[in-house]
């Protein structure tokens, strides 16, 4: 079980996810703290992100993660090296009724994610724990994420064979990435690179949008 949050989180997590216009139900809000509890606890022995201060983990975690909900679209999803979950298990929780796939290839953190999936009854949720490039899913996705992960031109690369076709990449960037896009130019068709204001950080962050190009 999770262990309880300070309710100042809680409220302040509540507040932000106000400003970004989500509609959460009690539950949803109350899996985001057990989420929260639980990234906090086990993050002492697996060192799951080098984020320690779980006030830090509501800005820089669960509401950066929720940020990008507004401009995330399909049905079947993955977000490859996910870590500690991040931003897979906050849209698995706001979108409850698309099927979201985390991937990481650190046993650790893919343990922790089985754990999450289990204790916040995440049935949508599924977890693999495999190397990006030797993944091979049944069916490829709508839409691949990253945060974090890699460089654009790494991103296409790696994961050009998880996408469906007309399908999207969604990567998590700070500031705007201008020579990664340049490096993708010859290979992607750039839909949108896109600002996106987290609550309670100053620090730039940009969505970026692409597909392949045929």
């Amino acid at each position: 079980m999770a262990e309880s949050i300070d309710p100042a989180l809680r409220a302040e997590l509540e507040a932000g996810c106000e400003r970004l216009e989500l509609s959460l139900d009690k539950r949803q809000l109350q899996q985001l703290c057990d989420y929260l509890g639980l990234l906090a606890k086990w993050n002492k022995a697996y060192n799951l992100t080098a984020v320690r201060d779980p006030a830090d983990m509501v800005r820089k975690h669960l509401l950066d993660s929720l940020a990008i909900a507004p401009l995330v679209s399909g049905e079947r999803l993955i977000d490859v090296g996910t870590g500690g979950g991040l931003p897979g298990v906050p849209l698995a929780i706001v979108f409850a009724e698309r099927e979201i796939h985390l991937l990481d290839s650190n046993s650790k953190k893919t343990r922790f994610l089985f754990q999450v999936k289990t204790a916040l009854g995440l049935d949508n949720m599924a977890v693999h724990h495999a190397r990006v490039e030797s993944h091979r899913p049944a069916a490829p996705f709508e839409a691949v994420l990253s945060r974090a992960f890699a460089s654009l031109g790494d991103m296409v690369t790696g994961c050009r064979h998880l996408l469906a076709p007309g399908g999207q990449f969604l990567a998590m960037k700070g500031q705007y990435p201008e020579a990664e896009l340049e490096a993708v130019a010859g290979q992607c068709d750039i839909r949108a690179v896109t600002p996106v204001a987290v609550p309670g950080l100053a620090e730039q962050r940009h969505l970026v949008a692409m597909t392949l190009r045929a």
